[in-house]
Protein backbone atom coordinates (compact mmCIF):
# COMPACT_ATOMS: atom_id res chain seq x y z
CA UNK A 1 0.00 0.00 0.00
CA UNK A 2 1.40 3.35 -1.07
CA UNK A 3 -0.13 6.31 0.70
CA UNK A 4 -0.84 9.94 -0.10
CA UNK A 5 -1.19 9.50 -3.89
CA UNK A 6 2.49 8.58 -3.97
CA UNK A 7 3.51 11.40 -1.57
CA UNK A 8 5.63 13.41 -3.94
CA UNK A 9 7.51 16.22 -2.19
CA UNK A 10 6.46 18.61 -4.95
CA UNK A 11 3.54 18.11 -7.32
CA UNK A 12 4.63 16.30 -10.47
CA UNK A 13 3.00 15.72 -13.82
CA UNK A 14 1.80 12.41 -15.19
CA UNK A 15 4.89 12.25 -17.41
CA UNK A 16 7.31 12.65 -14.50
CA UNK A 17 9.68 9.65 -14.04
CA UNK A 18 8.63 9.29 -10.40
CA UNK A 19 4.96 9.09 -11.30
CA UNK A 20 5.73 6.64 -14.08
CA UNK A 21 7.54 4.51 -11.49
CA UNK A 22 4.43 4.66 -9.29
CA UNK A 23 2.28 3.53 -12.22
CA UNK A 24 4.69 0.66 -12.79
CA UNK A 25 4.24 -0.44 -9.18
CA UNK A 26 0.46 -0.23 -9.57
CA UNK A 27 0.68 -2.29 -12.77
CA UNK A 28 2.48 -4.96 -10.72
CA UNK A 29 -0.21 -5.04 -8.04
CA UNK A 30 0.53 -2.20 -5.60
CA UNK A 31 -2.42 -0.34 -4.13
CA UNK A 32 -2.54 3.40 -3.55
CA UNK A 33 -4.37 5.43 -0.91
CA UNK A 34 -6.06 8.49 -2.29
CA UNK A 35 -5.28 10.47 0.82
CA UNK A 36 -3.70 13.64 2.19
CA UNK A 37 -3.36 15.68 -1.01
CA UNK A 38 -2.40 18.62 1.19
CA UNK A 39 0.92 16.88 1.92
CA UNK A 40 2.20 17.66 -1.59
CA UNK A 41 -0.18 20.21 -3.11
CA UNK A 42 0.97 23.74 -3.79
CA UNK A 43 -2.56 24.85 -4.67
CA UNK A 44 -4.62 24.08 -1.58
CA UNK A 45 -8.19 22.81 -1.66
CA UNK A 46 -9.41 21.28 -3.92
CA UNK A 47 -5.81 20.14 -4.55
CA UNK A 48 -6.20 19.95 -8.32
CA UNK A 49 -2.43 19.60 -8.84
CA UNK A 50 -2.60 16.28 -6.99
CA UNK A 51 -6.00 15.48 -8.48
CA UNK A 52 -4.40 15.06 -11.91
CA UNK A 53 -2.32 12.21 -10.49
CA UNK A 54 -5.22 10.68 -8.58
CA UNK A 55 -7.43 10.69 -11.67
CA UNK A 56 -4.73 8.94 -13.69
CA UNK A 57 -4.29 6.31 -10.98
CA UNK A 58 -8.05 5.69 -10.78
CA UNK A 59 -8.25 5.39 -14.57
CA UNK A 60 -5.33 2.96 -14.59
CA UNK A 61 -6.34 0.69 -11.72
CA UNK A 62 -9.63 1.47 -9.97
CA UNK A 63 -9.53 -1.93 -8.24
CA UNK A 64 -6.31 -0.98 -6.41
CA UNK A 65 -7.29 2.45 -5.10
CA UNK A 66 -8.61 3.19 -1.61
CA UNK A 67 -9.62 6.49 -0.06
CA UNK A 68 -8.50 7.72 3.35
CA UNK A 69 -8.68 10.99 5.27
CA UNK A 70 -5.32 10.69 7.02
CA UNK A 71 -7.15 11.72 10.17
CA UNK A 72 -6.04 13.10 12.60
CA UNK A 73 -3.77 14.87 10.10
CA UNK A 74 -0.52 14.70 12.06
CA UNK A 75 1.69 17.77 11.97
CA UNK A 76 -0.88 19.78 9.96
CA UNK A 77 -1.81 23.16 11.41
CA UNK A 78 -4.51 24.08 11.00
CA UNK A 79 -5.92 20.59 10.66
CA UNK A 80 -7.74 20.00 7.38
CA UNK A 81 -11.50 19.64 7.42
CA UNK A 82 -12.44 16.11 6.33
CA UNK A 83 -15.61 17.21 4.50
CA UNK A 84 -13.72 18.91 1.62
CA UNK A 85 -11.44 15.87 1.43
CA UNK A 86 -14.45 13.66 0.86
CA UNK A 87 -15.93 16.18 -1.59
CA UNK A 88 -12.67 16.05 -3.54
CA UNK A 89 -13.36 12.39 -4.21
CA UNK A 90 -16.45 13.40 -6.22
CA UNK A 91 -14.14 15.28 -8.58
CA UNK A 92 -11.42 12.65 -8.66
CA UNK A 93 -13.87 9.77 -9.13
CA UNK A 94 -17.14 11.00 -10.69
CA UNK A 95 -18.46 7.49 -11.38
CA UNK A 96 -20.52 6.22 -8.43
CA UNK A 97 -19.73 2.53 -8.99
CA UNK A 98 -16.01 3.24 -9.04
CA UNK A 99 -16.33 5.38 -5.89
CA UNK A 100 -18.08 2.49 -4.16
CA UNK A 101 -15.14 0.25 -5.05
CA UNK A 102 -12.68 2.79 -3.68
CA UNK A 103 -14.65 3.51 -0.50
CA UNK A 104 -15.90 0.02 0.37
CA UNK A 105 -15.14 -2.92 -1.91
CA UNK A 106 -11.38 -2.42 -2.32
CA UNK A 107 -10.65 -1.81 1.38
CA UNK A 108 -12.81 -4.81 2.31
CA UNK A 109 -10.85 -7.04 -0.04
CA UNK A 110 -7.41 -5.63 0.88
CA UNK A 111 -7.93 -5.58 4.64
CA UNK A 112 -10.24 -8.58 4.98
CA UNK A 113 -13.32 -6.73 6.31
Amino acid sequence: MIDHVGRFVEPVGIDHPGFKALLSLVDRGASVKLSAPYESSKMGAPWSDIGVLAKELVKRAPDRMVWATNWPHPMQQPRPDDAPLLDMLLDWVPDEATRNKILADNPARLYGF
